[in-house]
């Protein structure tokens, strides 16, 4: 049993040190605080799979979602100009990562999701987030992301990225009020704006100490991009009914919310294997690559032939 545990402490700290370690990698300028500038070098063509805004003067990369709004915001502009830009590379890079992985990203390598959880760890009382709420991020993605930049246009044809500009709470935590640290003289043209971007990530912070990840479940717009290819990303969880007893052990440790048993394709996962690696004590949860399962049983992970007699 003491094997046990250490494997499972080993499966999490694995998991919270590839966070970090990512983290600082997408956020690695550190010559911030002498140029007191963004980071414009040749990695910024690069686009961060989690949510990572492109302003804090420490990104090293592009923010996807960001990458997406202004690809839409200036598409007409560019088909009006005969210019035929599509920008295939931001959708395909999104796509082949969906594809790949769907929501696991959020759970092992986006900044704004592991803030989410450091905060949620503050001793308190916990609530559980209505299912309802979860759809909130769809409407995000099909109208902030997707219709107002590509429809709302100026009279130069040319959109906006309403995500970036009037909600996402990790641009201002990242950018917003980094560089007003780094410029004073942007402090004279604060306005509404600011301040109400401002009550959101407060708003969001405070949400976070009482549940899991409010934000990645109610309104990440790149969370539900990912969720989008849940039923057939490459690495994905596994559920064995056959072996399960539903003792409901994976209800009470998922951060998501998920019922693994009850909805083994729930497109909130983010196969962070938190069910497999420390609720269930009966494999009929794995992790599967490609088509390969990989189960954790005893401790270890055992492909699919090691298993058999």
């Amino acid at each position: 049993m003491p094997g046990l545990y250490r494997n499972r402490l080993t499966m999490e700290a694995l998991r919270k040190w590839i966070q970090t370690i990512f983290g600082l990698l997408v956020n690695g300028y550190w010559a911030f605080p002498f140029t007191r500038a963004i980071y414009q070098g040749p990695l910024k063509v690069i686009c961060a799979p989690g949510l990572n805004c492109y302003s804090c003067p420490a990104a090293t990369t592009s923010c996807a979602i960001g990458s997406l709004q202004h690809l839409l915001a200036g598409l007409r502009l560019s088909l009006e100009s005969g210019q035929y830009y599509f920008g295939l590379y931001v959708v395909g890079c999104l796509g082949v990562l969906g594809g790949l992985f769907g929501r696991m990203i959020c759970g092992w390598l986006c900044p704004f999701g592991f803030c989410q959880e450091l905060i949620h760890k503050t001793p308190s009382k916990k609530f559980h987030i209505p299912a309802i709420l979860n759809y909130l991020k769809y409407g995000i993605l099909l109208i902030m992301v997707i219709l107002l930049p590509l429809l709302a246009v100026d009279k130069f044809g040319a959109g906006s990225p309403w995500f970036c500009k009037y909600l996402c709470p990790a641009g201002t935590l990242e950018a917003g009020i980094p560089m007003l640290i780094l410029q004073p003289n942007l402090r004279d043209i604060i306005g509404t704006l600011f301040y109400s971007k401002l009550s959101i990530l407060i708003g969001f912070t405070l949400w976070s100490v009482f549940a899991s990840r409010p934000f990645c479940r109610t309104a990440c717009p790149l969370g539900a991009f990912y969720a989008l290819f849940a039923k057939i990303q490459v690495v994905r969880l596994k559920f064995h009914p056959e072996k399960c007893t539903a003792c409901g052990a994976c209800h009470s440790v998922c951060p998501m919310g998920v019922k693994f048993n009850e909805s083994p394709e729930d497109k909130e996962c983010i196969t962070c294997l938190a069910c497999m690696d420390r609720a269930c004590k009966v494999g009929a949860i794995s992790l599967e690559v490609g088509g390969l399962p990989l189960c954790l049983e005893r401790g270890h992970a055992r492909t699919k032939h090691e298993q058999a007699p």
